[in-house]
Parts: structure tokens; C-alpha cells; sequence
């Protein structure tokens, strides 16, 4: 997996976007059949999962994704190359991003309040799902049922194998509903920054899917609080506008550290 998750959770700055265009089809070709040989590594429940989003033959064809968050005082424009998981964030005040090596950041006056370290590809990782969890890396468990309401449904624990991504002793379960097959909740645990794992599990709630140039991927995800290890009552609720997906890459040069930029260090 490409930098995952580090963990947990802006108009753009005057960049022009020139699109540069990739129609290779034997590329093309070659990602379908990546995708089909890697499907045998799946449990089959979670494979129906994917497929049920659209397929992972679908997805590794999309090279650029774009949404845009909402914020308090700002909207975020995110910004990802699904290949290269390189990534933008750009926002009225502030920009960081990766550039495929340094996460950096460029805040001339110091509006930025959060690390962006952690943050930068944060919210890709909860948008992409379920389709991050077939990324490199991680190790898929049965996990326990979880019952919501009246309702059972079914999951897998997700670990990554050591050495992987800043936080690699995080843990996720994914778990969908049985009748449809699309991914309902999120449970992660929060180890970045921390010394050791953590049996403290979050929890976010996917019930809200639109179809974006052939997936599903969510219009909005809420944050849920939660009692005991299980989901409660809903607390928040994270709306994704302005979805852009597409097979054709950003220009090079849009994920490069800008002047005045500053190599972001993790806190």
C-alpha cells in the first residue's frame, strides 16, 4: 500500500490544471489483468464487496480522483493520482500535498493548524474506500459480526504487514451488508503518534453511495459514537462535493513542492 492512512482527519491557489492525456490501451490491458490475477488473494466475500462497488478491474483503470471538502471556514479541494498516490490539497489559505517523496506544505500565513503528515491523504483513504483495502500490504481476517439496530452484519479485520505505511499497527474492519454487498461501516484504531497498537475502535457509517464514472464511491460518510467497542449514535457527518474521476493523469508538475513550500515533518 502506497502511504496508507497515517490517520485521521481549499478554492485552489491560482494552479492551472493542464491535463495530460494517456490512452494507452496495452496500460489499459495490463491493469485489467492485474487486476483479475490479484483478485484470487481476496476472501470471497470481500471480492463480492468490491464488485459490488463497480470491480477492482473498473477502479485500477481511473488514474485521477478529485473531490472537494467542505470546511468550516474553507472549502479543501483534494487532489490524487491513484497510481502514484501522489496528492494535493489546496484550500483559500494554505496547500500541501506529496510529491512522491516529501508531504509539504506551503502556508504563508500560518492558517494551518493540524499536521500534514497525518492528514494529507487522510481523507482519500476514507473517500476511496472500499477500494484502498485492495491495496499491497495488508492482511484480511473473518471478523465477529457486528449488530446494528436489528441488524447483523458481516466483516473482516484488516492489519498491514510491518513496515507499512507511518502507522502500520493500525487496525480497520470492514463490514457490508449481506443483502447488498456494498460496505456499510468502518472500524479503525488510531496508533500514529502512539507507542504500540490500540484497542480503541472509531467508527464510520457508508450508507450514502452515488455511481461515479462506473464505482460507487460515497457522497457523504458520518462519524459515529461509539460504546464498548460498537457504534452508538451518529455524531457528524463529512459531505464530498464536486467528484471528479477520470482515466487521464494531472500534469507532473501539480504535485511538485511549490515555492515557498516547506518539507512537512511528522509530529
Amino acid at each position: 500500500m502506497k502511504l496508507l492512512f497515517p490517520l485521521l482527519i481549499i478554492a485552489l491557489l491560482g494552479a492551472s490544471c493542464k491535463e495530460v492525456k494517456d490512452d494507452s490501451k496495452d496500460k489499459k490491458e495490463a491493469q485489467i489483468d492485474t487486476a483479475a490475477s490479484a483478485a484470487n488473494s481476496y476472501p470471497d466475500a470481500l471480492t463480492q464487496v468490491f464488485e459490488a462497488h463497480g470491480g477492482l478491474d473498473i477502479w485500477k483503470l481511473q488514474r485521477t480522483l478529485k473531490f472537494t471538502l467542505p470546511k468550516k471556514n474553507t472549502d479543501e479541494v483534494h487532489t490524487i493520482d491513484l497510481y502514484s498516490r501522489k496528492d494535493r490539497i489546496d484550500a483559500t489559505d494554505y496547500s500541501m500535498g506529496f510529491d512522491g517523496e516529501d508531504v509539504w506544505l506551503h502556508d504563508p500565513m500560518n492558517k494551518y493548524e493540524g499536521d500534514p503528515v497525518f492528514y494529507h491523504n487522510l481523507m482519500f483513504y476514507f473517500y476511496a474506500m472500499p477500494f484502498v483495502l485492495a491495496d499491497d500490504g495488508i492482511e484480511y481476517q473473518k471478523a465477529e459480526p457486528l449488530k446494528f439496530e436489528g441488524m447483523s452484519y458481516q466483516g473482516y479485520r484488516i492489519q498491514y504487514e510491518p513496515g507499512v505505511g507511518v502507522s502500520p499497527e493500525d487496525e480497520y474492519y470492514l463490514y457490508y451488508d449481506p443483502g447488498t454487498m456494498r460496505m456499510e461501516w468502518l472500524g479503525y484504531t488510531v496508533t500514529y503518534g502512539k507507542d504500540g497498537p490500540s484497542d480503541d475502535v472509531h467508527w464510520i457509517r457508508y450508507n450514502d453511495w452515488q455511481l461515479i464514472n462506473g464505482v460507487y464511491l460515497p457522497a457523504s460518510i458520518s462519524w459515529y459514537n461509539y460504546e464498548n467497542g460498537k457504534p452508538t449514535d451518529m455524531r457528524n457527518k463529512v459531505i464530498f462535493k464536486n467528484i471528479n474521476l477520470r482515466s487521464t493523469p494531472m500534469d507532473p508538475s501539480f504535485f511538485k513542492k511549490p515555492e515557498g513550500a516547506e518539507i512537512a515533518i511528522q509530529e
